[in-house]
């Protein structure tokens, strides 16, 4: 399985405190149709934590139904509990999954050693692709570069969204595969200076609300090799990319999907609507963009 591109963070949209399953078959024909490479369900940005077992099922469910095997999905199975990232990774499979991503495991913060027995011991037990998702500002532990290169060597660890916020540590990274492991940018806003050090894609929030923009950022720099396009398309989203992250995410990227009419203002607690002084911040960016011209009606 070739993983190269822009693939998409997707935000888990809610009504009535239910998964709104209409307007997650919208967000995922709009993905299709701004040319993402994949769709990533379940993560962080799907607000996964708060999703019971049953939902996880359902989102992942309707996720595979709503593509129509029209792009892969990467389903988020990750856990500080290897059984259960085991379990949920048996589910996916069932479920038709092209791929899953596991997340370093938060809170408990094993040791380097500990991280090599959990990813090794998840991949021993599925086929599926496996993708590797280091994001210390959430876990609370670096998966360093040397132990991502010994697990790069498992047959079915295919890949790894690198977070660390490091395009230092992407490269070394690269160089301690031999440049034969695949690099995805968790960053949008480093996704060109990653690129630029061996990533050959991104798993995004921006492109929840932008994939055309994004692929064309992707395009210009893999594709086209024009760099200077490249620098140009990064330097206009560069603000849109760090008002994203204004307050946690999702809240952001769930706010200005709202204001576009596209999902419900809707979180799961401990998440929260966004406050009015950024939420203004944001609607003036978005309407700088074309975005919205004015303010959304209420659902």
């Amino acid at each position: 399985m070739v993983l190269k591109g822009v693939f998409t963070a997707l935000v888990t949209p809610f009504r009535n405190g239910n998964i709104d399953e209409k307007a997650l078959k919208k967000l995922i024909d709009f993905q299709i149709a701004g040319g993402v490479d994949g769709i990533v369900p379940c993560g962080t940005t799907g607000e996964a934590p708060t999703l019971s077992y049953e939902e996880h099922e359902k989102v992942i469910e309707l996720t595979v139904k709503y593509t129509a095997g029209k792009v892969p999905v990467i389903a988020g199975t990750g856990s500080n509990c290897t059984d259960e990232a085991i379990e949920l990774t048996r589910t996916a499979k069932k479920l038709g999954v092209d791929a899953c991503l596991l997340t370093t495991p938060y809170y408990n913060k094993p040791t380097q050693e500990g991280m090599v027995s959990h990813f090794t011991a998840i991949a021993e037990e599925t086929r599926l692709p496996v993708v590797l998702y280091n994001i210390p500002g959430r876990t609370g532990v670096n998966m360093i570069p040397e132990t991502i290169a010994r697990l790069a060597k498992v047959k079915n660890i295919v890949a790894i969204k690198e977070a660390a916020g490091s395009v230092a540590q992407a490269s070394e990274i690269y160089c301690l595969t031999g440049g034969k492991f695949t690099i995805l940018s968790g960053d949008d806003g480093l996704f060109l200076p990653m690129m630029s050090v061996g990533a050959v894609g991104v798993i995004s929030v921006f492109s929840n609300i932008m994939p055309k923009e994004l692929k064309a950022l992707y395009k210009a720099f893999m594709i086209e090799q024009n760099i200077a396009k490249a620098i140009k398309l990064h330097t206009k989203y560069m603000p849109f990319f760090q008002n994203l992250f204004i307050e946690t995410n999702p809240i952001p990227v769930k706010e200005a999907m709202y204001r576009m009419g596209m999902i419900a203002r809707e979180y799961r607690l401990p998440l929260c609507p966004i406050s009015d002084k950024n939420g203004e911040v944001l609607a003036g960016l978005m309407k700088e963009y074309g975005l919205i011209g004015k303010k959304p009606k209420k659902k």
